[in-house]
């Protein structure tokens, strides 16, 4: 239980954790994850920077709420979905969580998160492996591929360079032009794939091969 530390100001009653969390979320958004601390929180906020510990731990549990707070934009797959189905949904609820702030996403996408948070995500992905009939290890094994690839490919786009992403047009003939001089003859003849990333389509490509695989290990 989180201890009291310090008079509310008068202002605390005005306060919750879920207010506290989204205007944190704000601060990230706006300013990136190095911005936060306690302190400007509570500016932002109007409140003394001591009324928060009646909310969160400190800034550790700060951080664990954010990631929560994005966890739960997630929404539900649909009633009665089969499981391609229902890890398509995941999976496209997945991205537009972390693209809807992209500065917050590596809470989710790389930090160690307290152990409940964590568990959110395994139980949703677990759930529907496990009522296809996959036996718990292959569970398991289906589940950590999942995370891997939507970490994975989420990481990349979050943090992907302009030139990559397609948004600098002169960085991406650049990058075209060394790729086609590299001498390598494969690198050479897939320069113009290799020079810029459409990230849906490479996150699209990759689901259908996840998918198509857990579904014809689910058939046997």
């Amino acid at each position: 239980m989180t201890g009291r530390r310090g008079r509310p100001p008068k202002d605390a009653d005005a306060l919750s954790r879920d207010r506290i969390l989204r205007e944190a979320l704000a601060l990230v958004d706006e300013e990136g994850l190095a911005a936060v601390s306690m302190r400007k929180l509570a500016r932002r906020l109007g409140v003394d920077p001591m009324s928060l510990y009646n909310h969160v731990d400190g800034k550790d549990a700060l951080l664990d709420g954010i990631a929560e707070v994005l966890l739960a934009a997630i929404p539900a797959p649909p009633a009665e979905a089969d499981l391609r189905e229902t890890m398509s949904a995941l999976a496209h609820g997945f991205r537009a969580a972390m693209l809807g702030h992209p500065r917050a996403a590596p809470l989710v996408l790389t930090r160690q998160l307290a152990s409940m948070t964590a568990l959110t995500p395994v139980e949703t992905v677990l759930a529907p492996l496990l009522a296809a009939g996959f036996p718990p290890d292959r569970a398991v094994h289906g589940l950590r591929a999942v995370l891997a690839f939507l970490i994975g490919t989420l990481m990349r786009e979050v943090e992907a360079a302009p030139t990559f992403s397609g948004t600098d047009p002169d960085g991406a003939r650049r990058r075209l032009a060394e790729l086609e001089a590299s001498g390598l003859p494969a690198v050479s003849a897939a320069a113009p794939f290799l020079a810029v990333c459409d990230h849906e389509a490479e996150f699209e490509f990759g689901l259908r091969i996840l998918l198509d695989a857990l579904g014809a290990m689910a058939v046997r």
